[in-house]
């Protein structure tokens, strides 16, 4: 629900006008000194957009006695992780590490430490803009030795988002102060200012799990036959409307 206020003078009019449209948390930026013939208005947009990639994302972890043993058997993970792109198609070239570690794995009995071995860890990340592979890609990797696996839909073609979010707000902001004019006899002028904020959302993270044993060969990939869910790009604006 908006919230107006409306404050008349006896020669001139002065309206400000405050309109929340379901982002209380947002500031207003009413001004201090009204300005006589004015209108005053803050409003809320939004647009909702398909994402336009996909980011999987997944981490190999190997330990053993020995060092050289762990390093081996991390490269055999990583070994299956590039033929498994191969055969969908992605070159295992857009694969990026993130993070790759050596450590020494300790015992801690009777408050003594004990060396146990090593563990190598390395995330990995592919960057998808072709959502048909991310069925095989995900099915795949549930029947490798693999953790941390998650896919998250992002939208790297922001700006045009934004764009369309803080046209939205200022046609609701305009839409506002066309009324208040109307009701007061009068007819809304030129902008003469506005402030804009946009809120750039939080990738989508829909869950992954890890379901080798349940998986079957006819069985159908867990995405298959589901879309990705919009990103909606919120704005807000202020704006300030002169009175004919």
């Amino acid at each position: 629900m908006s919230k107006c206020k409306a404050l008349f003078g006896t020669l001139s009019i002065t309206l400000a006008v405050l309109c929340t449209f379901g982002t209380p948390s947002i500031a207003q930026e009413r001004p201090s000194n009204p300005l006589p013939n004015t209108v005053w208005v803050g409003a809320d947009g939004k647009y909702e957009a398909d994402p336009d990639t996909a980011l999987v994302q997944f981490s190999i972890s190997a330990q053993d006695k020995k060092l050289q043993d762990a390093s081996q058997r991390a490269s055999q993970q990583a070994e299956q992780i590039r033929q498994l792109l191969r055969s969908t198609g992605i070159d295992p070239k857009d694969a990026q590490f993130s993070r790759f570690s050596t450590n020494l794995v300790y015992d801690y009995q009777n408050g003594k430490q004990k060396l146990e071995g090593y563990r190598v860890d390395a995330n990995i990340s592919i960057k998808l803009k072709d959502f048909s592979k991310i069925g095989p890609i995900a099915d795949g990797l549930a029947n490798l030795d693999v953790t941390n696996s998650s896919i998250s839909y992002l939208l790297e073609d922001m700006d045009a988002a934004k764009v369309k979010a803080v046209e939205d707000a200022l046609r609701r902001a305009r839409n506002e102060a066309n009324a208040v004019a109307q009701s007061s006899s009068r007819t809304l002028g030129d902008l003469s200012y506005a402030s804009v904020d946009v809120n750039e959302p939080q990738p989508i993270r829909p869950m992954m799990a890890k379901a080798a044993a349940m998986s079957t060969q006819a069985a159908p990939p867990p995405t298959a036959e589901f879309s990705a869910e919009k990103i909606t790009v919120t704005s807000h604006v202020n704006a300030l409307y002169n009175l004919k």
